[in-house]
Formats: C-alpha cells, sequence, structure tokens
C-alpha cells in the first residue's frame, strides 16, 4: 500500500495561517488526484480540498480561506490554509485516488493516505 506523508499541521491563534504539505514519501507514486480530508472526534471524515485534471473543488465552508496547489518538479501537493478559525480544528489528511470518479468529496473513492496532521486554531 502507497502511504502518503503530510506535514505542516501545528497550533495558531484565530486569523493565522498554515501550509501543509504532501508527497510520496519512499514510494514513487505520482502526485495526481489528491485531495485533502479533515476529521474530528464523533464526527465524519469531511473533504476540504481537491486537485486533479486542472480540476480544484472546495468545501464551502473553506472557499475564500484554503488553497489547494502542487509542486509538480517536487512531486508535492499543498494547502494554504488562510484566515483559520477554531472551527478549522482538526486532523487534516492527504489522499489519493488511482482514477477518476465518484466524488472528490467522498474518502471512500480515495485509495491511498497519509497518517494526518493535526491542525489546531485557538481562540
Amino acid at each position: 500500500q502507497v502511504q502518503l506523508v503530510e506535514s505542516g499541521g501545528g497550533s495558531v491563534q484565530a486569523g493565522g495561517s498554515l501550509k501543509l504539505s504532501c508527497g510520496a514519501g519512499k514510494y514513487a507514486y505520482s502526485m495526481n488526484r489528491i485531495g485533502w480530508f479533515r476529521q474530528v472526534p464523533g464526527k465524519e471524515r469531511e473533504g476540504v480540498a481537491y486537485t486533479g485534471g486542472s480540476s480544484t473543488y472546495y468545501a464551502d465552508s473553506v472557499k475564500g480561506r484554503f488553497t489547494i496547489s502542487q509542486n509538480i518538479a517536487k512531486n508535492t501537493v499543498y494547502l494554504q490554509m488562510n484566515n483559520l478559525k477554531p472551527e478549522d480544528t482538526a486532523m487534516y489528511y492527504c489522499a489519493a485516488r488511482r482514477s477518476s470518479g465518484g466524488s472528490w468529496s467522498d474518502p471512500a473513492d480515495f485509495h491511498y493516505w497519509g497518517q494526518g496532521t493535526q491542525v489546531t486554531v485557538s481562540s
């Protein structure tokens, strides 16, 4: 199984920014069709952003604040998070799907995952 690697999480005050990174680590895997998800205890894993096939998608809750991007040379995908709010606090996961299809925001349609990186936003 391919394991992705996330980094960049941390603790910030409301209104602050963080930039998350996701790569394939030791695996020879091209970072295509990548989604960012987040989850808090007791709630469903939520699709945050997605990039694939020149398309990007965002959850309504993060539109205008989060930006997904990639560095092809580094085979790395990023999630720039600005104007963070306490409700953004969650474990953030990077995931990849082998082909397009299904819903970009449905975790069941993704095949490879990272271990997660914690984002905590204080008020």
